[in-house]
């Protein structure tokens, strides 16, 4: 934590300095006049929620956390508890998500030099999945708004494309101040189609590998049903239906292999 130590130092000297300039004025030629008149803190903190210090280590987490193995935390925003907030509340609170994941991904990246733990990394993703959460709620309210005002989405106009690897994906359009057929810029990196025989054999191979991801998945999730139904036969079938909806249960009962060793209550 030598890089800490030295940003600490750095930080409270930045602090001083901070905190001389704030207080002081100067003349345009340098020389030093008067104290300044303070300006209202309790207006300007109304727009903040950072704490009122001159320092970076808001940039960094709290000292008792340094070294630690696991860090107690909470659960992530889901947008059931978002879409009761206000537009004022989400604005705030974007910020805050904003702020505390800067924090964690500068003792990420600490840890990571010093070859160190980094505590509870799942934070993280906790962070990023209630900015994705929000960013959907305002995308909402958004869609909402203009679809009651103009009748439209109100979102940037999208089509489905081909890339020159023959793959499909959206492209989402934008205005250009030229036109397209005179925009040789854009024509030149936005080629929309594909040819040759490499290109197909290509896609041939990748739908190759897709099918046989789907493949193994279904024999994966039809030897776990086999399993459950050789260990516990009287389970619930409705449950490992709706857990497992691709495989065909009525057809495995029929196996040979899911018959167990076991005596039946039946006479």
């Amino acid at each position: 934590m030598s890089v800490l130590n030295r940003v600490l130092y750095a930080s409270k000297q930045f602090g001083k300095l901070c905190n001389f300039i704030g207080t002081s004025a100067f003349h345009r030629n340098g020389y030093l006049l008067s104290k300044a008149i303070p300006v209202p803190t309790q207006m300007a903190r109304a727009f903040s929620v950072t704490s009122k210090r001159f320092e970076l280590m808001d940039f960094f987490d709290d000292k008792k956390n340094w070294g630690e193995n696991e860090v107690k935390h909470g659960r992530g925003w889901n947008k059931d508890e978002l879409r009761i907030k206000s537009n004022t509340d989400l604005h705030k609170l974007w910020f805050v998500l904003l702020k505390e994941r800067n924090m964690l991904l500068t003792m990420e990246h600490e840890c990571n030099e010093k070859m160190e733990l980094f505590p509870s990394p799942e934070r993280l993703d906790k962070v990023n999945e209630s900015m994705k959460n929000l960013e959907d709620v305002v995308r909402e309210r958004n869609r909402a708004y203009h679809e009651l005002e103009t009748g439209e989405t109100g979102e940037r106009p999208a089509k489905l494309v081909t890339n020159q690897l023959g793959l499909k994906f959206y492209y989402r359009m934008f205005e250009h101040v030229i036109p397209k057929y005179a925009n040789r810029k854009w024509n030149e990196t936005h080629k929309f189609n594909y040819q040759g025989s490499a290109v197909h054999k290509f896609l041939r191979l990748y739908r190759e590998k897709l099918y046989n991801v789907k493949r193994k998945q279904r024999n994966r999730e039809r030897n776990e049903v086999m399993g459950l139904l050789k260990r516990f036969p009287n389970m619930d079938r409705a449950a490992i239906a709706e857990k497992y909806p691709s495989v065909d249960i009525d057809k495995l009962l029929k196996y040979d292999k899911i018959r167990g060793n076991y005596v039946s209550s039946k006479v």
